[in-house]
């Protein structure tokens, strides 16, 4: 069981080390960039099984991430049972109704128009792996007094980033799917008060008939998202 009951600082020798010269370095960069731009966001899964392992290596690349006070406020639950997906599934499209009917403002409604979404999450069924990302506000010491985790948001974005090119990088698609609210999947998933549910991410391999929205191709320039100083 990981206990976070204190650890004296000890410094450990750096037990990896990359030694890519500037021309390797920069192929690699580019492999990366390349592998990515394969990365689509699908809507339209196969039932195709996906084997636990793979989402269980998967998972545990996700844990290699970074995070304030390496305190992993994170928690994962991988669901592939069709009653307990079709039971978020429903939960699912009636917040997303609510959504569509007026919650979610005229602006938003049209920025999504684009993206061609509605209440219907068909995917939520399909995908033979739905994964939920819950963020741990707080933990608990072996004695049950809390300890309080740091950058919680910004550490579970940065595992959940890591979990989504792991699946890609092992040729699964990925949707990334959120519900406002999400209390629903506590109780469904039987998780604590001290976790929050970020996001669901329906995973699996795409159907033959897959479509993704044109605009979705649409990435801004390199000028736009990158500003240096040198």
């Amino acid at each position: 069981m990981f206990s976070r009951s204190h650890i004296a600082f000890e410094a450990l020798e750096l037990p990896d080390r990359a030694n890519l010269s500037d021309a390797e370095a920069l192929a690699a960069a580019q492999a990366a960039l390349a592998s990515l731009r394969t990365r689509h966001s699908v809507r339209d899964f196969a039932d195709t099984p996906v084997p636990r392992e793979i989402i269980e290596t998967c998972v545990l690349a996700a844990g290699t991430a970074p995070s304030g006070a390496n305190h992993q406020p994170w928690h994962f639950v991988a669901i592939s049972n069709p009653a307990l997906k079709h039971q978020i599934r429903l939960a699912s499209e009636e917040e997303e109704r609510k959504f569509y009917e007026g919650g979610a403002g005229d602006e938003w409604l049209k920025a999504l128009e684009p993206i061609g979404t509605n209440e219907d999450k068909p995917h939520l069924d399909i995908a033979p792996w739905l994964i939920v990302v819950f963020a741990q506000r707080w933990g608990e010491f072996d004695d049950g007094t809390r300890f309080k985790n740091y950058y919680v948001p910004e550490s579970v974005g940065i595992a959940t980033g890591f979990l989504i090119w792991a699946l890609h990088n092992a040729g699964l698609s990925v949707l990334t799917h959120t519900p406002n609210p999400m209390k629903f999947l506590n109780t469904a998933l039987d998780r604590p008060a001290s976790e929050k549910p970020v996001m669901i991410l329906a995973v699996g391999h795409p159907a033959e008939d897959a479509t993704i929205p044109r605009v979705a191709k649409i990435k801004k320039p390199l000028d736009q998202i990158l500003s240096i100083r040198d």
